[in-house]
């Protein structure tokens, strides 16, 4: 069956016919005209114009005076988040670890912003943010667990004690952070947690396989946690996952690298496709979001041959990652620091 060309950069490489990803960029292109149509169904016939100015009214009203942690604020989504919703009248608790960035950025936030210095690994940090959000505003209404790091290369090429930073930043802290957003949400009978996972926790990613664990792990952990909340019949408490492609942010030049080249994950996207989800998902919760069109796309397609979309981004990424490009010494990036490059 004939293969066609991967152009994503992250897992839309040649699923096994140009068919599948049609059909399947057709049926969510159905999704969304129904949702569309819902939308103005519940518009009640009223002037689209002003059902959409209308809306945008209803959402900063509905975000003035909540309270939002968010994690790995100081860059990335984190910080696009932390000012998008600053500037809609939301009490933000910027945490990461460059707590004099954090600080700058908080204050270009405005009053209603605070800066908490915070290594989202250590329990004992990740309780104290909570602390200071809880003493500052009272409660939290929502808590995004986005703080990351990424090692690449091939699996026996990383150090161990690389691959264990990896995974107490990236699952231990999401777990971390989630016991304390969660345990507030129980007290105040309501809440809304939100986990950046990854594309590469619904595909298996070659030269990324620890990294690919720690999100895959996340999103168990969301699907586990969400089934936990429902059976004890919390349902004002949610848990939301958000599955990115690779984006434009210092995420790719802050890894650690042991591929012997410049990290390059092809084309990215620009962050804002990812906090617009982000910022949805805070006002119309729900289980989980592929953001993006072609990231929906790979998924439906990695349903129908895994194999095939696992062996063809092998390939891709063997040949981008370590057959071209400037060359690059080994580096654990920012796993132990934070450091700007």
């Amino acid at each position: 069956m004939k293969r066609f060309a991967f152009t994503t950069g992250c897992v839309l490489i040649a699923l096994f016919s140009s068919a599948v990803a049609a059909n399947s960029a057709n049926d969510i292109a159905k999704d969304e005209a129904q949702d569309e149509a819902r939308d103005k169904v519940q518009g009640n016939g009223k002037d689209k114009t002003h059902v959409k100015a209308q809306d945008k009214v209803n959402k900063k009203a509905d975000l003035v005076g909540k309270t939002i942690v968010i994690t790995g604020a100081s860059s990335g989504f984190g910080e696009g988040v932390a000012r998008r919703f600053a500037a809609r009248g939301a009490n933000v608790v910027l945490a990461a670890r460059r707590g004099e960035l954090l600080e700058q950025i908080a204050s270009q936030c405005g009053p209603n912003a605070l800066a908490v210095a915070t290594d989202v690994s250590k329990a004992e940090q990740v309780k104290a943010l909570s602390e200071a959000a809880l003493a500052k505003f009272k409660q939290i209404d929502v808590w995004i667990n986005n703080a990351g790091v990424g090692a690449f290369g091939r699996f026996t090429d990383i150090p161990l004690a690389d691959q264990a930073r990896m995974i107490d930043i990236n699952l231990t802290g999401v777990v971390n952070g989630s016991h304390f957003a969660v345990s507030q949400f129980k007290k105040q009978g309501h809440g809304t947690l939100i986990n950046v996972a990854s594309m590469a926790g619904k595909i298996p990613i070659a030269y990324y396989a620890t990294y690919s664990a720690t999100k895959f792990g996340i999103v168990g952990f969301d699907d586990a946690l969400r089934a936990e909340l429902k059976a004890d019949k919390l349902k004002d408490i949610h848990v939301c996952t958000v599955n990115p492609l690779p984006t434009n942010t210092q995420f790719w030049t802050n890894g650690a690298n042991y591929t012997g080249h410049k990290i390059n994950p092809g084309v990215m996207y620009e962050p804002d496709i990812v906090v617009d989800a982000i910022n949805d998902l805070v006002l119309h919760p729900k289980d989980e979001i592929n953001v993006g069109l072609k990231a929906k796309v790979a998924v439906r397609g990695h349903r129908l041959a895994p194999r095939s979309v696992e062996d063809n981004y092998g390939d891709y990424l063997r040949k981008i990652q370590f057959e071209e490009g400037p060359s690059a010494p080994p580096s654990p990036g920012t796993l132990y620091r934070p450091v700007s490059f």
